[in-house]
């Protein structure tokens, strides 16, 4: 019987809180606009993560696989230059969890899986502008305001 609690116990431990908490996927929705502010409906978007890449329209709030990299996106439209921002992922509560309630185990295998990482929920990227999105900036109800990116960003 204590074989079989402790092979519970490690078990748990080893999923992860934050895999458990958030999972794999997180809702984000991208919204575009010209630099006079009026919005850009259905513009080619592409988001890019270690994960992969997905293909979506502006103006959808798409399921994005969390990661521990920041998320590259570029939107195209045919009469503006490109807008292209980078969503930077941050470690969300369930990383804190494990690591304040020793489960050392749990925030190795939340980190490999990316579950511990939250990208911003909602951004409005600008077009001809490369912009930062940082989720430690939202509020509810509200896109994320991109701050001019310095450097590093194609």
């Amino acid at each position: 019987m204590i074989r079989i609690l402790a092979a519970l116990a490690v078990a748990v431990l080893a999923s992860g809180c934050a895999s458990i908490v958030n999972g794999t996927m997180q809702p984000m929705k991208i919204d575009t606009v010209r630099a006079d502010g009026s919005a850009v409906a259905d513009a080619d978007c592409q988001l890019v993560n270690n994960y992969g890449t997905l293909n979506v329209r502006s103006g959808s709030t798409v399921q994005m696989r969390r990661s521990s990299w920041d998320l590259d996106i570029t939107c195209k439209d045919p009469a503006s230059p490109d807008a292209i921002g980078r969503a930077i992922s941050r470690a969300n509560a369930g990383l804190a969890g494990n690591i304040l309630f020793g489960g050392a185990i749990g925030a190795v295998v939340d980190h490999k899986r990316g579950t511990a990482y939250t990208y911003p929920t909602w951004v409005q990227l600008v077009f001809g502008k490369t912009l930062v999105f940082d989720r430690s900036a939202e509020k509810d109800g509200q896109p994320v305001t991109g701050t001019t990116a310095v450097s590093g960003i194609r």
